[in-house]
């Protein structure tokens, strides 16, 4: 009988995860992250608020599997809060998701759960692996494509890979929440949010000037030709394809194009400013442990919620990639992930520069 380690969050994907395994005779542990919170928000972390813990103890207790609390909040702050930071500080747009996976929850956990004698970390996320010839691990969508979170994984090696179970990636959402009725579990009608967990509900910008006020240092703001528009309240606060809250007033709609951390300039521009056919990333991660000998035609995604677009994917040197889109994309943001299907496998991805 294997040994698995589920990552719970109190939330219904996760339960019905560690349910499923149980019902497959997987000898199943519980196991929960305790995250950072801002002080005097920790309970409206969406992670790990003292209900969400209390609601995945109840889990485990009515599956009679153990349950353990991993206290996780200086390495959580370190790795991804302040990686959250220093994005905007750097004129990025982070996503402090990809980085928490790999450091976090797929390093530490991984190892953690490993160490105890486990022989996986299952999950709730919405994605599919397989073996495919070889022995190779091969990361796959989801089957509910509104659900898939098979993006944010792109980051996990061939080891990792490995010793992932997804249980819940066969499964629709809905046909979630009926399994969650049907082995009776307390998080059947639990709502879920898509919020960054340690923001707790608040607007990011907020969170920003509670926790880095540094960074709210007010410039420029131009167009393409260099004529100044008006004043930014600090580039933290704007991301590229933005149109609302820049206080200019205009004729026609105004859009940020990009934003320049070395000048703390904000540059903005009509609608049809917007987009570009490529982009390069670094910082690429091959599920597969390699990179291809050559460009491939792939389609790539470059936000969680965007829709993929046919490209060129052509691997340069450093761990990095040029991706040559077929037709222009609107909203190309460094800080965010391109990652890279053929059809239904997810062969890797990097951060974009």
């Amino acid at each position: 009988m294997s040994n698995v380690v589920v990552a719970m969050s109190g939330g219904v994907d996760s339960s019905v995860a560690a349910a499923l395994l149980k019902q497959q005779g997987y000898d199943v542990t519980g196991m929960m992250l305790r995250l950072w919170s801002e002080p005097g928000q920790e309970c409206n972390n969406r992670c790990c608020t003292p209900d969400a813990m209390a609601q995945a103890r109840r889990v485990c207790a009515l599956l009679e599997i153990p349950f353990y609390v991993v206290d996780v909040k200086e390495m959580f702050y370190s790795e991804v809060v302040r990686y959250f930071l220093d994005g905007y500080a750097r004129g990025q747009t982070p996503n402090p998701c990809l980085v928490c996976n790999r450091q976090v929850k797929w390093g530490f956990l991984l190892e953690h759960a490993l160490a105890l004698g486990a022989d996986f970390l299952a999950s709730g996320h919405y994605a599919r692996k397989r073996v495919a010839a070889g022995g190779r691990q091969e990361l796959l969508r989801g089957v509910d494509r509104s659900k898939d979170q098979s993006y944010i994984l792109h980051v996990l090696t061939q080891e990792r890979l490995g010793r992932a179970l997804f249980p819940v990636g066969e499964y629709s959402k809905p046909q979630i929440r009926a399994l969650a009725r049907d082995f009776n579990l307390p998080t059947a009608n639990r709502t879920e949010s898509q919020d960054l967990c340690f923001l707790a509900g608040q607007d990011y910008r907020d969170f920003i000037r509670h926790n880095d006020p540094a960074r709210a240092v007010p410039g420029p703001i131009r167009d393409r030709i260099g004529n100044t528009l008006g004043e930014h309240q600090g580039l933290a606060y704007y991301t590229i394809g933005q149109r609302k809250g820049l206080g200019i007033p205009s004729s026609v709609p105004l859009y940020v194009l990009a934003k320049q951390a070395a000048t703390n300039t904000l540059i903005v521009g009509v609608e049809a400013e917007l987009g570009a056919r490529e982009l390069t990333a670094a910082q690429v991660n091959w599920v597969a442990g390699a990179a291809p000998s050559g460009s491939l035609r792939l389609q790539v995604k470059t936000r969680y919620s965007a829709r993929e677009a046919w490209a060129a994917v052509r691997p340069l040197e450093d761990e990095r990639v040029q991706v040559s889109f077929e037709e222009p994309q609107r909203d190309l943001t460094p800080g965010q992930a391109a990652v890279f299907y053929d059809d239904e496998v997810v062969l890797g991805g990097g951060l974009i520069e």
